[in-house]
C-alpha cells in the first residue's frame, strides 16, 4: 500500500503562482510513475502532470504545458513529488490530488487540495 499527503493549496491571484507538494510513502519501491489530476465539479477528473520516477519522462496536460512544473525529490522512505505552478488562470482553479502509479497496475490517491484562482 502507498499513503499519499498532499499540501500547498489554496487562494492565489490569476498570474501568480503556487506549488503543491505531495509526500509518498509505505510500499514506495512498487511505484513507476507520480504526478497530478485535477477535477472541477461536473467534469471528469484530468492529467496535469505525471513524471516515471526512474527515468523521469514526464507529460502534462495540454492546457498546463508552459506554465507548470512536475519535479520529484527523496527523503528518507519518502518520495516527494512536487507540481509548481505559475502564471495561474482562474480556469486552474480546481480540486489537485495527487497520484501514484504502480508497476503492477495499482493507482493511488490523496485526499485532494483545493486550488483556486481569483481573477
Amino acid at each position: 500500500q502507498v499513503q499519499l499527503v498532499e499540501s500547498g493549496g489554496g487562494l492565489v491571484q490569476a498570474g501568480g503562482s503556487l506549488r503543491l507538494s505531495c509526500a509518498a510513502s509505505g510500499s514506495i519501491f512498487s511505484i513507476n510513475a507520480m504526478g497530478w489530476y485535477r477535477q472541477v465539479p461536473g467534469k471528469q477528473r484530468e492529467l496535469v502532470a505525471i513524471m516515471t520516477l526512474s527515468g523521469g519522462s514526464t507529460n502534462y496536460g495540454d492546457s498546463v504545458k508552459g506554465r507548470f512544473t512536475v519535479s520529484r525529490d527523496n527523503a528518507w522512505n519518502t518520495v516527494l513529488v512536487f507540481l509548481q505552478m505559475n502564471s495561474v488562470k482562474p480556469e486552474d482553479t480546481a480540486v489537485y490530488y495527487c497520484n501514484a502509479k504502480a508497476y503492477r497496475g495499482s493507482n493511488y490517491w490523496g485526499q485532494g487540495t483545493q486550488v483556486t484562482v481569483s481573477s
